[in-house]
């Protein structure tokens, strides 16, 4: 059987942290992911859905992650119910999160607020890449050159 989700979106609000009487560290927070087409009115439609990371993922979301950011998420589905206070049964279905990646440099995504965080998650630094205007290029030598690069097929690593 293969339960494996990947995510890319933006928090909906500030994770939640919390703590269970054992001490784990348990974050929770609701991704929004665009979907690929657009409603019948013409708007970008999204789903909100309830992602939870445990230990000390979570603390490192909660820490490092708001409201706007973006995140990139590797996990599975879960299923559960409890009876609520009034005597019915509430069925969850969320994300139960493995990896979290922090999808933007330090300071900046869309809403153009600050954030506290930074680009790892666990000590593994994130592969992704952002593609926001405000994050300055570097410097490439080779930009704006028409000139072919004279490299020889031995110095190529491959």
């Amino acid at each position: 059987m293969i339960n494996r989700v990947v995510l890319v979106g933006r928090l909906t609000k500030d994770p939640e942290l919390k703590y269970t009487p054992n001490g784990n560290a348990t974050c929770s927070f609701t991704l929004a992911v665009n979907r690929n087409f657009k409603g019948a009115n013409g708007e970008q439609e999204a789903d909100f859905i309830p992602i939870v990371v445990w230990r000390k993922q979570a603390e490192n979301a909660a820490n490092f992650l708001q409201k706007g950011s973006l995140a990139g998420i590797d996990g599975r589905i879960q299923t559960r119910n409890y009876e609520n206070n009034e005597g019915r049964r509430v069925y969850v279905t969320e994300v139960i999160a493995d990896s979290v990646q922090f999808l933007e440099p330090k300071g900046t995504h869309s809403s153009g607020q600050s954030t506290s965080g930074d680009n790892h998650s666990s000590g593994n630094r994130s592969t992704g890449t952002s593609q926001s205007q405000s994050v300055p290029e570097f410097d490439d030598p080779f930009a704006g050159d028409s000139k072919p690069i004279d490299i020889s097929d031995d110095d190529l690593p491959f």
